[in-house]
């Protein structure tokens, strides 16, 4: 920590011990531009003046352009080196999905990736508990992981995790920093998080394997409203600047329009880190794979809804609106005598979640607004008038009523693999873990699972052919893993018998 380095013992051993370079990892917590701001991290420009021929590195995987100018600016850094890597995670599918009935829809996704890590992530720690408990109730072997269980509680749970006794872990942005599991093959974020930079951070802890990931995304506008009350609330506690109040509006204002945009995932977040995505169409997210399309008559639709807006007098909330739309008959709606209103029941048949969707993402393009106040209500503003007279479109988008499919990357990966083959080697690597009381991938990557049940080598000599199979991996347990593979192909062998069947039940 940097408090730590700058106490006067530790710079007292690092004088004494000559240090002649100073590294510095997640440096993007210099910048006040950055996503996780700590201020302590600027006194770490103090090194340059102590140790003046000592050489400074900073790393981050999340800095745009901004943030980089101001690292170097705060570490008083002269002429130094940029090096600029590539934003782009081309094997990982992204998927925006609108939040729902979000317990029902982390388990679908989950359920695509059965016997498989996976890493869920909720924005409190009651929130965690709560959707794990869903989860094992719909038999996913699932555990909850945050900052306010104890010590000993968070190390069973990444210890179980690391030796793949559970398969998916809900956690708090506090989980997977400390963990170096590389066969991910599934983050879902059940809320919005705060900023683009948190995104790509916890994202990037799927597919460390380079083999392909999914990341699916809920999001709702209700989720934005929640990050500004946090934010605001958080600021007047820690009596923060008006600058990095903004501009965690601005950091939270970004991850909205990424999920909202009409626009390759891919594209999106690479522009967003500065960089230049050429590909016109990346194969790897929801959009380039076709799965959102228009909804037809889109600016109507939201004419009726903004009219109704009006017609209430812009003096209530979602719910209802959504009421009055579908011709709710209720106490409320009676006593404000809208039931006479021209646009009670205008869209009876039309589901509530479709409705409530819609109005969320018109609040998105910014045509309606919704209050932030304890009970927030829908407004209109000059935007919401132009639509309403027909000179602004409106384009709303949906899901296709189809199950995603495996990409071509997917497709690709599995390729000639034998997938119970696959399943019967994870479970004997998953025993040699535990007897050398290791984490499983610690034994074998996935990949390197995948491409064994593929050639399905018989020899020591072809093992060596494998990639991450090294002469003492193959020395270590080599033996074990072609035991495995033969057995499965005497099964079979024997299954394809012909007669075997009949032969077996009357031996």
């Amino acid at each position: 920590a940097p408090e730590r380095m700058l106490t006067p013992r530790y710079l007292e051993l690092a004088a004494h011990l000559h240090v002649s370079a100073f590294a510095i990892d997640e440096a993007h917590c210099i910048s006040h531009w950055g996503h996780d701001f700590r201020p302590e991290y600027r006194q770490l420009a103090e090194l340059k003046s102590r140790f003046q021929k000592a050489s400074i590195h900073a790393y981050t995987a999340t800095a745009t352009p901004r943030v980089r100018s101001d690292i170097v600016e705060q570490l008083r850094l002269e002429d130094p080196s940029v090096l600029v890597g590539s934003f782009d995670r081309p094997k990982l599918l992204y998927r925006v999905v609108p939040k729902q009935d979000i317990n029902t829809q982390v388990a679908e996704v989950l359920r695509r990736h059965s016997a498989e890590a996976a890493i869920v992530y909720c924005i409190t720690r009651k929130e965690t508990e709560q959707m794990a408990r869903y989860l094992v109730s719909a038999g996913i072997h699932a555990a909850y992981y945050h900052a306010g269980m104890e010590a000993e509680d968070r190390r069973r749970t990444q210890d179980r995790f690391a030796a793949e006794e559970i398969d998916v872990v809900v956690a708090t942005v506090a989980f997977g920093m400390g963990i170096d599991r590389s066969d991910i093959r599934c983050v879902v974020h059940s809320s919005l998080p705060k900023s683009i930079e948190h995104y790509q951070q916890e994202t990037g802890r799927a597919g460390r394997d380079g083999l392909p990931a999914e990341c699916v995304l809920f999001y709702s506008a209700a989720d934005v409203m929640r990050w500004q009350e946090l934010l605001q609330r958080s600021a007047e506690q820690a009596d923060a600047p008006a600058e990095v109040v903004e501009n965690g509006k601005q950091l939270l204002e970004g991850i909205r329009r990424f999920a909202t945009v009409v626009r390759c995932r891919h594209a999106a977040l690479s522009a967003y880190f500065g960089e230049n995505y050429q590909t016109s169409s990346c194969g790897a997210c929801d959009l380039c794979l076709g799965e959102l399309k228009g909804v037809a008559d889109a600016t109507v639709l939201a004419q009726k809804v903004l009219s109704c807006v009006a017609r209430v007098e812009q003096r209530f909330g979602v719910e209802h609106v959504v009421d009055v739309l579908t011709g709710a008959d209720n106490e409320r709606l009676r006593r404000w005598h809208h039931e006479k209103l021209s646009t009670y029941g205008l869209l009876k048949d039309m589901p509530r979640k479709r409705i409530t969707n819609v109005i969320y993402q018109l609040v998105d393009a910014g045509v309606l607004e919704r209050t932030l106040d304890e009970r927030p209500v829908l407004k209109l503003n000059p935007l919401s008038w132009e639509v309403m007279r027909g000179q602004r479109p409106v384009k709303l988008v949906e899901a296709q009523k189809t199950t995603p499919a495996r990409t071509r990357l997917e497709e690709s990966s599995w390729q000639d693999v034998d997938e119970e083959l696959f399943q019967k080697l994870r479970e004997l690597r998953r025993q040699i873990a535990a007897e050398r009381g290791v984490a499983a991938f610690v034994i074998l990557h996935d990949s390197t699972l995948r491409e064994l049940a593929r050639i399905q080598p018989t020899t020591v000599e072809m093992l060596r052919s494998v990639r991450g199979l090294g002469d003492r991996k193959i020395a270590d347990f080599g033996a074990r893993f072609l035991e495995h593979i033969a057995a499965h192909k005497d099964e079979l062998q024997s299954a394809a018998k012909p007669g075997a069947s009949i032969d077996d039940a009357s031996g």
